[in-house]
């Protein structure tokens, strides 16, 4: 999936110039005056911004796992990062979506370094989400990367389409989780699992 996304942006990404007239269609539509001051420079900073905002379709999950560790003292339980700040948006609606992940997996002779965790859930959160989708991309990266007996990936997050338009209920938080391996197969590691993040 990584490679055809990288293939689409090689070939049918616009320029900066193009962008940035896109963004000045977008100030028109919705009734301001491009030429004011305080938009003149906007498309040019609305540019830049994405470039860091969905900098994940220009990442490799894959790369970024590529290093594992195998001096591991025979440790064969459970590696937990929890709590994992992200934000990304939504693929819908183009706004944000602001939460936390947590991520686990039951190593089978090596381990990852933790940083790279955290550097994957960052990869899929920097692109247009919807947030079961970025929870299945985690997992399952990390799942055949390294080839554990089993990742659990939770993912908490606020969706701003849901607070800021539409229903528009603020503080409304929602839960999804993947489970490979053990962690699908054997409830009690699932509830290991939980109450980790939770304890």
């Amino acid at each position: 999936m990584d490679a055809i996304i990288k293939s689409l942006n090689q070939h049918d990404r616009p320029t900066e110039a193009e962008a940035e007239e896109a963004v000045r269609t977008l100030l028109r539509y919705v009734g301001d005056d491009i030429t004011r001051e305080g938009l003149r420079d906007t498309p040019a900073r609305v540019v830049k911004s994405y470039k860091e905002l969905f900098s994940g379709y220009d990442q490799d999950a894959e790369e970024e796992l590529g290093r594992t560790f195998e001096e591991v003292a025979g440790y064969d339980d459970i590696v937990l990062v929890k709590d994992i700040p992200f934000f990304s948006h939504c693929e819908h609606h183009m706004v944000p979506i602001i939460g936390k992940a947590h991520v686990g997996y039951l190593p089978d002779g090596k381990v990852l370094g933790l940083s790279k965790i955290a550097r994957v859930v960052e990869i899929f959160g920097r692109r247009l989400q919807i947030q079961e989708t970025m929870t299945a991309q985690i997992a399952h990266a990390i799942d055949d990367a390294l080839h554990p007996r089993g990742v659990a990936v939770m993912i908490e997050a606020e969706h701003m389409c849901m607070a800021m338009r539409g229903i528009k209920k603020q503080g409304s938080t929602t839960i999804t989780t993947t489970f490979t391996g053990q962690f699908k197969t054997d409830p009690h590691e699932q509830v290991r699992f939980m109450t980790l993040i939770r304890g």
